[in-house]
């Protein structure tokens, strides 16, 4: 008897991306991701403030990688050239005065990737801070651009909360003499440029990385068993209205805009691109 037809390729690494857009909906992952399918269509109204937006996210974030591997920022001022950007830069250095934040003795690891297998698969994760404490903990730093503070609700079943304090736990031990770690040692502090006062907490303990383990084994196998071709369209359309394979799929053609209410996070992904995740506060009930 013949095995079942993987859909995805052998060394296909699963990121919190990847896996997200699966959530979202199955037949954006296989366009994206499997079938490497590019589509003009326009993420979102109107389409400067998106452009505005993803450039300062991609500044910020090369910043405050070169900022954390030990260039003063009197270096890196003349960089920051809108008063957006001028902001983020403000808050984020004033996080790094903040001794509560960054204590003494603390090793970082800025803008570092780990990867480990979860079965046959291979999970990888692209982190915008490590940092290691004196106590031996660890917390995972992610700087989140959006407009505003995302609900702690909507934050907690995202498989960026899941995936990165796992795979740390999995694979952070090659960071200091590939000493095993615990789940108590992991934190993950999400970290807002417009809110610098403002950070969401997640504790990670055992019963939510065995948890975690499972959720995660079971999500890719489930990818992994669908035929190519007949990965479905979401169900919920309000996952297709910043989508660019919308129309390719009889979604709409017109972009959803972007108001006040709209809430545009950008980050740099596993593989170097700027992704942009959306979150519509009026439409979407939790």
């Amino acid at each position: 008897m013949q095995p079942d037809p993987l859909s995805v390729p052998d060394g296909f690494a699963f990121s919190q991306s990847s896996l997200q857009d699966f959530v979202d909906c199955p037949r954006r992952f296989e366009l994206r991701y499997l079938l490497r399918l590019s589509w003009p269509a326009i993420q979102s109204e109107p389409v400067q403030e998106v452009e505005r937006s993803m450039r300062m996210g991609e500044q910020f974030h090369r910043l405050a990688h070169q900022r954390l591997l030990g260039i003063s920022s009197t270096m890196l001022d003349s960089q920051v050239q809108s008063s957006g950007l001028e902001n983020w830069w403000t808050n984020f250095n004033g996080i790094l005065e903040n001794t509560g934040q960054f204590p003494v003795g603390v090793i970082i690891f800025p803008e570092m990737t780990l990867q480990a297998t979860l079965g046959e698969a291979r999970l990888v994760a692209k982190y915008d801070l490590i940092l290691v404490k004196p106590d031996g903990s660890l917390a995972i730093i992610d700087w989140k651009t959006s407009k505003k503070a995302h609900r702690r609700e909507w934050l907690v079943n995202r498989l960026q909360t899941r995936l990165y304090p796992y795979l740390l736990v999995r694979a952070g031990g090659s960071l200091f003499g590939n000493q095993p770690l615990t789940p108590s040692q992991v934190e993950l502090i999400y970290w807002y440029v417009e809110e610098p006062d403002r950070s969401i907490r997640f504790s990670y303990n055992d019963r939510q990385h065995l948890a975690d383990d499972t959720y995660l084994a079971g999500l890719i196998s489930r990818i992994r068993r669908i035929e190519p071709g007949t990965f479905p369209l979401t169900s919920d359309d309000k996952h297709c209205r910043y989508c660019v394979y919308r129309s390719l799929c009889e979604r709409g053609v017109q972009a959803a805009k972007m108001d006040d209410d709209t809430q545009v996070d950008l980050a740099l992904d596993e593989s170097g691109d700027l992704t942009i995740d959306f979150e519509h506060i009026s439409e979407i009930e939790f």
